[in-house]
């Protein structure tokens, strides 16, 4: 067994024992999944991409991608917040790596990271990563984040907003996205990656969180008003971020496994319900013998394998600076399995009929989770598919 088995490995026995049978638990309540965040620190999963060198488990992106897609597999909400986490470690350390920095730079971020790490690995610090605001185009890329920070002495001034944060006060820092205010214009080459703390001055949480699906995720609101956090909050230097998004855009694509492992719980589902070994489902009987449903199983295999295939084929591509068909092959796998997991929800209600619908049963809660993933920023399906047009059009497509 190598590492990545042995992590997935820890993943399942966690999701299958603990997760979920609290997840439907926390779905009913829209509750966070605190048991299941101490399960992952007992488990050293908060330094899961965070290197060995500061002892972290040392998995690589697609390492964690298929981590996550087994986690999603027990409980969407765990593997959706568990992300924001997971991400930020990836952000500041593999991702940075491959960035171009000077010497200065390199060993000022090398203190700070050291630092961040640190607080994962010995105090169990856990990270949100909101990125959305009122003004959705700022989180899809197309204009400069409205929350705004300003050089200070001694660090920086934040005031603005951020909606849909998932971890929204259950974290212990956001890493917030902000534009550095350079002149009169706001510019997107300007954003800055800064580490707020949850007790911080000016930070606050508010509004509900009762929704459609992925209910346990506490994605409440933000409000920053004149928050100061020091020079040492930054988590990546200045203007790296920018750069990460232009040429690392795989960054980008760690919702997809979430939703990866949703999509083939409802294919687990459908099986097992058909053969009568899911509990209050019917006993099996006529659908074994019913070649319509046969049939329509089959068709879901056969996307469940193309969308699996895809996945699997973009999180091996990911690197700084990739080529343009693998930088479109990115933007094809995120529509996929957004679209996709959503797809194999609805046909399972459809194959395994009436009677699967119940919330008791867990395929409700599979199909309402998976439908968030069309809303899912900064690279939702629409804009997905807006980009692979636009950039298809633009130059000759390199595929070999």
């Amino acid at each position: 067994m190598n590492k990545t088995e042995e992590f997935i490995h820890i993943a399942r026995e966690l999701g299958r024992e603990k997760f979920l049978p609290r997840s439907r638990k926390y779905d009913l309540a829209g509750e966070f999944p605190r048991e299941n965040y101490a399960d992952l620190k007992d488990a050293g999963f908060l330094g899961l991409t965070i290197p060995e060198t500061y002892g972290g488990m040392g998995a690589d992106y697609a390492s964690y991608c298929r981590v996550s897609a087994e986690l999603g597999f027990w409980c969407g909400a765990t593997a959706l917040t568990f992300n924001m986490h997971t991400a930020t470690m990836l952000w500041t350390g593999l991702v940075a790596d491959q960035l171009e920095m000077s010497k200065q730079e390199r060993a000022m971020h090398e203190q700070k990271r050291s630092t961040v790490f640190n607080g994962v690995i010995t105090h169990g610090h856990l990270f949100a990563q909101p990125f959305s605001e009122p003004e959705s185009e700022a989180a899809a890329g197309k204009i400069p984040f409205g929350t705004s920070a300003e050089k200070v002495e001694g660090g920086f001034e934040i005031n603005g907003s951020k909606h849909f944060a998932s971890l929204a006060g259950e974290a212990d820092f956001y890493g917030i996205l902000c534009t550095l205010k350079a002149g009169k214009k706001l510019d997107s080459r300007n954003t800055v990656y800064l580490a707020v703390p949850e007790n911080a001055d000016g930070f606050t949480v508010h509004g509900d969180w009762d929704v459609l699906g992925m209910r346990a995720t506490s994605s409440r609101q933000l409000r920053l008003e004149s928050v100061f956090v020091p020079d040492s909050a930054e988590l990546l230097p200045p203007g790296k971020y920018h750069q990460a998004a232009l040429n690392w855009p795989h960054m980008f694509m760690t919702l997809c496994p979430t939703y990866v492992g949703i999509a083939r719980a409802a294919y687990s589902f459908t099986c097992r319900y058909l053969r009568g070994e899911v509990e209050e489902g019917p006993p099996a009987g006529e659908s074994l013998k019913n070649p319509t449903k046969q049939i329509s199983l089959a068709q879901m295999r056969i996307k469940l394998e193309q969308t699996t295939a895809l996945f699997e084929q973009a999180i091996s591509e990911a690197k700084y600076k990739p080529s343009k068909a693998e930088r479109l092959r990115a933007y094809a796998t995120h529509y996929t399995v957004m679209e996709s997991a959503n797809d194999l929800c609805r046909d399972a209600i459809r194959i395994c009929g009436g009677r699967a619908i119940f919330k008791t049963l867990r395929l409700e809660q599979l199909y309402r989770d998976s439908r968030c993933g069309s809303l899912m920023l900064p690279w939702t399906p629409d804009i997905c598919l807006e980009r692979l047009g636009k950039e298809s059009l633009k130059s000759p497509i390199d595929i070999p």
